[in-house]
């Protein structure tokens, strides 16, 4: 997968007004994700890990249909769903509105958006804060909202990124408990999350990657235990390499 970027430069760009002429730019080409390939079951709860970078986030976006890879395919049962509908959420109307907003992005009806509506509010635990503006809310309310929108609906591939490592240690949990009630249903479930902890309570295999490569892929503490050793391993070196400086 490339993904390009455009780089230039505030002088060039004022030499070509000047001069009349279109700026020259310099497509700088990124390979967050190389030759990867697998193959994801129905009732799996996948964790991916890795540092910062690695190219998670980037699978979860191809997979879902929003990244389109450069070469190779993705094939799946059903449409994949990015949690959450944060594109489709607007600040400046109420959570109220936002649920409406959310819901219909996902392709339910307003009927069905009426009947998950209490639950929505409740999961969220923002029932006193409905009826404001989501501007108004906390990142973590309105990261409840967001993830209790998203999981109001039955998703036969549900991907997950960062969400819960926003909120409070309850809500946490709560939404740990989704998650495996998600991937209980017959579904598959991705999970990128910095906390590791997570991660082995909830998935069933883990997906190691490091610059855009798998490096392991299997039962979750083995492939857990493995990259917190090599985290920890090159930890240690570095300290010592700057220790003989």
């Amino acid at each position: 997968m490339i993904l390009g970027a455009n780089t230039g430069s505030a002088a060039g760009a004022l030499r070509s007004l000047v001069s009349g002429k279109a700026p020259s730019q310099v497509v700088k080409s990124v390979h967050a994700v190389k030759g990867v390939s697998l193959t994801a079951y129905e009732g799996d709860t996948i964790g991916l890990v890795g540092r910062n970078g690695s190219g998670k986030s980037s699978l979860l976006r191809a997979v879902a249909g929003l990244l389109q890879p450069s070469s190779g395919d993705v094939y799946t049962a059903s449409q994949a769903t990015l949690l959450g509908v944060s594109g489709a959420l607007n600040k400046s109307i109420s959570g109220n509105r936002n649920i409406t907003l959310g819901g219909l992005a996902m392709g339910m009806s307003r009927e069905e958006v009426e009947a998950m509506r209490q639950q929505v509010i409740d999961f969220a635990d923002i029932e006193e804060f409905i009826d404001m503006p989501m501007g108004t809310y906390s990142s973590g309310m309105q990261a409840r909202l967001r993830f209790s929108i998203a999981a109001a609906r039955k998703h036969e591939i549900l991907l997950v990124d960062e969400t819960l490592s926003t909120g409070d240690t309850e809500f946490r949990a709560r939404s740990q408990a989704k998650i495996r009630e998600l991937s209980g249903a017959a579904g598959t479930v991705f999970v990128v999350a910095h906390g590791h902890a997570m991660i082995r309570e909830v998935c069933n295999r883990a997906i190691w990657m490091d610059k855009g490569i798998i490096q392991m892929d299997g039962e979750t503490n083995a492939v857990l235990d493995a990259y917190e050793a090599d985290v920890a391993a090159k930890k240690a070196a570095k300290e010592a390499k700057d220790e003989g400086k």
